[in-house]
């Protein structure tokens, strides 16, 4: 089975590190700290990456208490990411921390954090990824 997106177009001037970000009707930026060079107009590249995985965890596990009829009252996601020196090389770790309100059974919550294991976009970053790199063709109005 495929799953395909809509496209998302990121685009910089070649100068400063603030990205215009674009999918379908909706627009937001990416930066770096200023520590980093930027101006912190948005948030950097693995923030971005943590929201992705904050916001499908939250949306699976919604869609499976509304299925399940369960009383999930809301749900707050706090993720970290930082590299480790591991036995193999330098690795990276993601801390997602879960936190779930309403009056749920223990078993409910041990089964909502089974399920936010099953996330597609936890799924797309503990599997087998593949990334075809390739150059456009150059614009002739900018060569």
């Amino acid at each position: 089975m495929t799953e395909a997106t809509r496209e998302v177009v990121v685009t910089g001037d070649g100068v400063a590190l603030r990205q215009d970000i674009a999918c379908g009707p909706n627009r937001w930026s990416a930066d770096e700290p200023a520590s980093n060079g930027g101006t912190d107009a948005g948030p950097g590249a693995h923030e971005l990456l943590l929201s992705a995985l904050g916001a499908c965890t939250s949306i699976t596990l919604t869609l499976y208490a509304k299925r399940k009829g369960w009383p999930l009252a809301g749900i707050s996601v706090r993720l970290r990411h930082e590299r480790v020196d591991g036995p193999s090389g330098i690795a990276t770790r993601i801390d997602r921390e879960i936190a779930l309100r309403g009056a749920l059974s223990d078993e409910q919550r041990q089964r909502l954090l089974a399920i936010a294991e099953r996330c597609p976009v936890h799924r797309t970053l503990t599997g087998t990824i593949a990334i075809e790199s390739r150059l456009a063709a150059p614009d002739p109005a900018t060569v």
